[in-house]
């Protein structure tokens, strides 16, 4: 098995809706880390599981200086965005999102 990790900085902002009172109900920015894992049995033919510059361009041109309300159409907790990731990208099996220095959220295909 063949395996690559690529981060990718963003700059974004959301709201989030919560069933509870809190400050991240306004909207609010972070710069986000992603961490994008794909593999693969065998390599294209190119020799790679998968071009960073294309896992890059997926996230990155999507994501980055947006408003993730605006983007996404479910709520854009760090745990949504995750899943979101992986479900984005073929090769991709697991995705960790990064919103601040002690707050990372993981989603990871079975």
């Amino acid at each position: 098995m063949y395996y690559i990790k690529k981060t990718i900085e963003i700059a974004a902002c959301h709201r989030l809706s919560l069933s509870y009172p809190s400050k991240c109900t306004q909207l609010h920015g972070h710069n986000w880390l992603i961490t994008i894992y794909c593999k693969a049995e065998t390599l294209n033919p190119d020799g790679m599981v998968i071009d960073f510059t294309h896992v890059k361009e997926m996230i990155k041109q999507r994501l980055d200086h947006a408003n993730l309300n605006e983007v996404f159409t479910f709520n854009p907790t760090a745990e949504n965005i995750a899943r979101w990731v992986v479900d984005s990208i073929d090769t991709c099996y697991r995705a960790d999102v990064q919103e601040s220095e002690n707050n990372i959220a993981s989603y990871e295909e079975d």
